[in-house]
């Protein structure tokens, strides 16, 4: 069942097992219009001076590959270590932490004594990880995928599954195959959990007839049994189970780490089979898709699958990111819990997979909705910003002092407090995004009408009141622009779902109070120069006033649009890449500075394309996909300086708007091409 082709290679040729990208292999394409070479080293390239590299033990961020089976998720760092993997769900404490402390637990799998691969992709397609091994004697080839399968809960309901049933399933099974290609190998294995964010030791025991399985347990309540299933020889050494295999061309070995019932593989044929299995799985999801034949297919196909792998099946919900505590700045405090979901996030990742026609999800998020909405009895609850992935309202932030942090930046923090600060705009992205769902149909579902009523009617009691933002600033209150905006698009998507929901004394309600809020924000969120400011009566330019083009709050041509889009461009940019806001002007809580949020710079793609700048919008675009991991994915930031990617990996926010972006720019192209320009999401 499984084929071990020779692998295209896409990495980045690097001379050490961590070395950061330099300023070669990442140094952005230059436009294709001539600019003064001083214009190009100072705004649009990496000033990275020859010969610097990053010495720390740590990978780069953007170094990790990312696996998923919808329930749970790992990343798996280039030397074929899993650095972070949490179990039962992405939100359960780690029982691999390796990227947050390098003793914090790590699963390796590899030729001894080498950390560079030759090669390492995704098959085309799915979520599974092929690394191409050379040494001095042989060639191996490893992949990694957690598996999936056909559905399993037959004699009984699934304990943990609130959605319809799928074909397929999670076997909460982590599996590696490896195979010789070509001469002998020396071939190690090294598994080493520490359970409980590295607070639980682990306790090892043959769970086998000879030496073909074990397991590991922790005296802390509430961890799982992990069970490792191998055709190899394990050897148990105090908190590691190690083994090791002279390899030669033409033999195969698997090893398995489960945490359930479900059986594992027991012999390569049967790991073979599931591996095949999973890849099924993916490709007939991916199939499901639009996708333009055009050489940027394979960003969108990767972005697609990431915010995919990103979901929780189980429940409907979508993290904003796998991981905790990556730092927004080296060394930094900006680090936070992402393995949450935020209503803000979710309703715009669905935009990107409307867009490519991957809609299906949204069903299950609106009915995760519907849960979080709606007490045991019924009865309505206000809906807040963020809810845990199982539909947990409280959301306690604490800290792990014992924790190095990634690359030394502390504090290593879960949970996450901002789940009870008042941001407005949910109710706006939430309405948005029922609102795409819906109207190719159509029709309101009749149990999704009650909560849109809901949330209209909570952005109408609350758009005159201050809140924290978009962006979650940890400042005073402050009566932000944007979150104006998104009440406005609140009662604008409101209305509109009224009539088609025959509820028409609410459309016109509705509607009156959505052109009062327009001309209370172009009264006094914009500036002499015509320009969106971030706050009522300020001067500071904020990255998620691009939305207001997007969003069709204005028109694409009106002047104050122009002016914004422009401004942002120029003066809201560090070598060419966006910031969120000027931290010295923002008072955001928090010290030290951030990179630039690559979803603002794919938001600014999308903006240009709307006012008519093509040909700058494409050479944003090329630039930022020249800034993809060597394996398409992206963290929230990218460091202006040195290109290094900065933040919570991979990031949901960044996939999305590379989807918008990829697509405006397509379809302003083609329509060019034709007279007629399409927006990515037509008909708002």
């Amino acid at each position: 069942m499984e084929s071990y082709d020779e692998p295209e290679s896409n990495d980045r040729p690097l001379g050490s097992s961590y070395d950061p990208p330099g300023p070669g292999p990442l140094e952005p394409p230059r436009d294709s219009v001539d600019r003064p070479d001083a214009a190009l080293t100072d705004d649009y390239l990496p000033s990275v001076p020859v010969g610097v590299s990053h010495h720390s033990p740590y990978p780069p961020i953007d170094d990790y590959a990312f696996l998923s089976d919808c329930e749970t998720n790992c990343l798996i760092a280039r030397n074929g270590s899993v650095e972070w993997m949490c179990v039962p769900r992405p939100d359960s404490p780690s029982i691999f932490g390796a990227m947050l402390d390098r003793s914090a637990g790590h699963f390796r799998i590899g030729p001894y004594g080498r950390n560079v691969p030759a090669a390492r992709r995704y098959l085309p397609g799915g979520l599974i990880v092929e690394t191409t091994w050379q040494t001095e004697t042989g060639w191996l080839i490893v992949r990694d995928a957690l598996v999936l399968g056909p559905w399993h809960n037959n004699q009984a309901r699934s304990r943990t599954h609130r959605r319809t049933p799928m074909d397929w399933d999670a076997e909460h099974i982590l599996l590696r195959t490896v195979k010789c290609v070509n001469g002998t190998v020396e071939l190690e294995m090294s598994c080493e959990p520490a359970f409980d964010y590295h607070r639980g030791p682990a306790k090892w025991e043959y769970t086998g007839d000879v030496y073909e399985k074990a397991s590991a347990t922790c005296d802390i309540e509430g961890c799982p049994t992990l069970t490792l299933t191998t055709d190899l020889r394990l050897g148990l050494e105090g908190r590691e189970a190690r083994a090791r295999k002279r390899m030669q061309e033409g033999d195969q070995v698997f090893v398995a780490l489960s945490w359930s019932e479900l059986p594992p593989p027991r012999t390569f044929a049967e790991a073979a089979e599931k591996m095949w299995l999973t890849t099924e799985c993916w490709r007939q999801w991916i199939t499901l898709g639009r996708f333009p034949d055009h050489p940027w297919r394979g960003h969108l196909q990767r972005s697609a699958l990431t915010l995919k792998g990103l979901t929780y099946a189980p429940t409907g919900a979508l993290l904003a990111a796998a991981t905790t505590s990556l730092p927004e700045t080296p060394g930094g405090e900006r680090n936070w819990d992402y393995r949450y979901t935020w209503v803000r996030d979710s309703s715009f990742a669905l935009w990107g997979l409307y867009t490519l026609g991957l809609d299906r999800e949204a069903d299950d998020f609106f009915a995760f909705l519907h849960d979080v909405a709606t007490d045991d009895n019924g009865k309505a609850i206000p809906l807040q910003v963020l809810y845990g992935i199982g539909g947990e309202r409280q959301i306690t932030e604490s800290e792990l002092t014992h924790l190095d942090g990634y690359d030394h930046a502390r504090p290593v923090r879960i949970g996450n407090g901002a789940y009870n600060q008042d941001q407005h705009d949910i109710w706006g992205t939430l309405l948005d995004s029922v609102y795409l769902h819906v109207k190719s149909r159509r029709q309101v579902p009749e149990t999704l009408w009650p909560m849109l009523e809901r949330q209209v009617q909570a952005a109408i009691d609350n758009w005159r009141k201050p809140d924290r933002g978009i962006w979650e600033v940890r400042g005073e209150p402050q009566h932000f622009t944007c979150s104006k905006v998104m009440c406005w698009v609140a009662l604008d998507r409101g209305a509109k779902l009224a009539e088609l929901h025959s509820e028409f004394d609410y459309a016109r309600k509705w509607r009156d109070i959505a052109d009062e809020i327009h001309a209370d924000i172009l009264d006094h969120g914009v500036n002499a120069d015509g320009v969106f400011t971030q706050v009522y009566g300020g001067d500071s330019l904020d990255a998620s006033l691009l939305l207001v083009p997007l969003l069709r709050f204005l028109p694409p041509e009106d002047h104050r649009v122009r002016a914004t889009v422009l401004a942002i461009a120029d003066e809201l940019t560090e070598n060419g890449l966006v910031l969120r806001y000027r931290t010295e002007t923002t008072d955001d809580g928090l010290y030290g500075e951030e990179g630039s949020f690559t979803i603002c710079s794919f938001w600014l793609v999308s903006a240009l394309v709307e006012i008519g700048e093509l040909e700058r919008a494409r050479q944003l675009l090329e630039r930022l996909l020249g800034y993809a991991s060597p394996l398409k994915l992206y963290a929230e930031e990218i460091d202006t300086t040195t290109g290094r990617h900065l933040g919570n990996f991979p990031q949901a926010f960044t996939h999305l708007a590379l989807i918008n972006a990829v697509m405006h720019v397509i379809r302003a192209e083609e329509s060019h091409r034709a007279g007629q320009f399409n927006p990515a999401h037509p008909g708002r």
